[in-house]
């Protein structure tokens, strides 16, 4: 798959997660795997990327003595799932396009 292409869909699973509240690292590994497979060492290099695009804010808080990262999803992650969603309509009818092309139909 597409590196680009497999960024996107992985950011829109991480921010799509988000949307049901806030959540930390490995609860985000957890719950992001019921969709596509994802480790933590690919995980936080996209919540890295997600933070500096203003798409998720984060916060630290203690947690049984530790410090935890909490992610939550921003209005402009909000609308970048919407922008995935739109691309992905768009990049579909263009396969389906293509393959009636390539099959003769």
């Amino acid at each position: 798959m597409d590196v680009q292409l497999k960024r996107g869909i992985l950011d829109a699973c991480v921010l799509t997660v988000l949307r049901r509240g806030e959540s930390y690292g490995y609860q985000l590994v957890r719950d992001v795997s019921e969709i596509v497979a994802v480790s933590e060492s690919t995980l936080y290099p996209i919540l890295k990327r997600l933070e500096s695009g203003g798409l998720v804010t984060v916060r630290s808080a203690e947690h049984n003595g530790r410090l935890r990262k909490y992610y939550r999803i921003t209005e402009a992650g909000e609308r970048r799932i919407h922008a995935f969603l739109d691309e992905w309509r768009e990049l579909l009818r263009a396969l389906s396009q293509i393959e009636a092309e390539v099959e003769g139909r």
